[in-house]
């Protein structure tokens, strides 16, 4: 304990959670902005894919386990060890379509697979899938889905907050 009231304890914890999400919702637009600038730099340096993966894992697995959902990895046994890339820029992507998954599932699962989608002597490229056992969404919901500021329907910002560009940030990285 550090001695805090239960009511001032509840305060701070709030304080802090808005100060999240607020830097949340800074990152996404100085992202973004960066992306339509053409002045988002990738990163070209050598990194463990388990590093990225157990990092990821780390941040969406308290996610799930407050949910109560079982968080599933799995991944190919031919995926490469070390990869040339950037490593936070993939836990970026990874985190956001895993932390999407989450927050749109009640209960049941979320499972995230990774292969290899093609390979060459000198180029691998990845092929992560994620899959849930959350409502899913309509075909015309799936076509808005990467657009910027669009979420499935207007209640979904105000019952889950987020800004609606995690997963067209993660689309403009990706390609």
């Amino acid at each position: 304990e550090d001695g805090l009231p239960e009511k001032q304890r509840d305060y701070v914890e709030k304080a802090h959670g808005s100060a999240r999400n607020l830097l949340q919702i800074l990152n996404d637009i100085l992202d973004i902005s960066k992306i339509e600038a053409g002045q988002m730099v990738l990163e070209r340096i050598d990194f463990e894919l388990e590093s990225v993966v157990g990092e990821m894992a780390d941040v969406l697995g308290l996610k799930a386990d407050e949910k109560g959902l079982e968080l599933l990895f799995s991944a190919s046994s031919d995926l490469p060890t070390r990869l040339v890339g950037d490593p936070s820029r993939l836990r970026q992507v990874l985190v956001n379509l895993g932390g999407n998954a989450i927050k749109f599932t009640d209960r049941g699962e979320v499972v995230i697979d990774m292969d290899i989608e093609s390979q060459s002597e000198e180029h691998v490229v990845l092929h992560a899938c994620v899959r849930d056992t959350g409502v899913g969404l309509s075909e015309d919901e799936i076509g808005r889905l990467f657009q910027p500021f669009i979420q499935a329907d207007s209640s979904t910002t105000r019952r889950f907050g987020g800004t609606g560009l995690g997963l067209v940030i993660s689309r403009q990285l990706v390609e």
